[in-house]
């Protein structure tokens, strides 16, 4: 908890303020999940400040909402074209991949449970998106196809979630799943200058080579690909 308000506060996600008139302060809560390895085994327990958005209302606090989620057509055949092509497929974690984008709108949460630290009468006023708010999905979507868009990526008329790159001879494809970056291509030396640049936006941690994702284990040899769901966590 108290890595997730570090992380938050620099981030210079919210700005402590008096409460403007006529506005309310909405209330936030901390959320804990265990993630899992493929094989089940513990990776990382976490713990995550979620805004209630349920609270938002429409006109107020929040205009437009987007969340991106990636077609299950697009994901297996997104693997089919890389495994038929055999290139290497690796994926990428975004951390708090919902606060880089600034918010447009007038927004107050209260204090973090537990971390008032001795201020009172006092509200956090949101600079950026933050877990649970309903635009975040948006802010982060936007945030981030701006960026690939910028490098030369195209955004694929049948899945808002599937950027393809082609240029002299480079070909890479990268599929978004919420914090979740799968990228593919046909030259990894191109693939690491990519990474690099999406570094220089967001804090990226390179998970390897696809293993997990959506649900989905994945195995690869010299055979192909076998994909399964006998670990799904629900």
């Amino acid at each position: 908890m108290s890595d997730e308000i570090h992380a938050l506060e620099a981030n210079e996600t919210w700005s402590v303020e008096d409460l403007s008139s006529g506005k309310t302060a909405i209330g936030c809560m901390w959320v804990y999940n265990i993630k899992r390895k493929s094989d089940s085994s513990v990776e990382l327990n976490k713990a995550r400040l979620v805004f209630l958005g349920n609270r938002q209302e429409e006109g107020i606090n929040y205009t437009e909402t987007f969340a991106p989620t990636v077609k299950m057509v697009t994901v297996r055949t997104f693997l089919i074209v890389t495994t038929i092509r055999k290139w290497e497929i690796h994926q990428m974690d975004v951390h708090n991949a919902f606060l880089h984008k600034d918010l447009s709108e007038e927004v107050y949460m209260r204090m973090p449970p537990g971390f008032s630290r001795g201020v009172k009468g006092k509200v956090c006023r949101l600079r950026k998106s933050l877990y649970g708010i309903r635009q975040a999905p948006r802010c982060w979507y936007a945030k981030l196809s701006q960026a690939l868009q910028t490098y030369g990526f195209i955004i694929s008329i049948s899945d808002n979630s599937l950027f393809t790159y082609h240029k002299y001879g480079v070909h890479i494809h990268l599929l978004v799943y919420v914090d979740d970056l799968i990228i593919a291509g046909n030259d990894s030396t191109s693939i690491l200058a990519f990474n690099k640049y999406l570094s220089s936006f967001f804090k990226m941690k390179d998970l390897g080579v696809l293993k997990y994702f959506v649900g989905i284990e994945v195995a690869r040899s010299s055979a192909g690909m076998f994909i399964c769901q006998s670990n799904m966590h629900w």
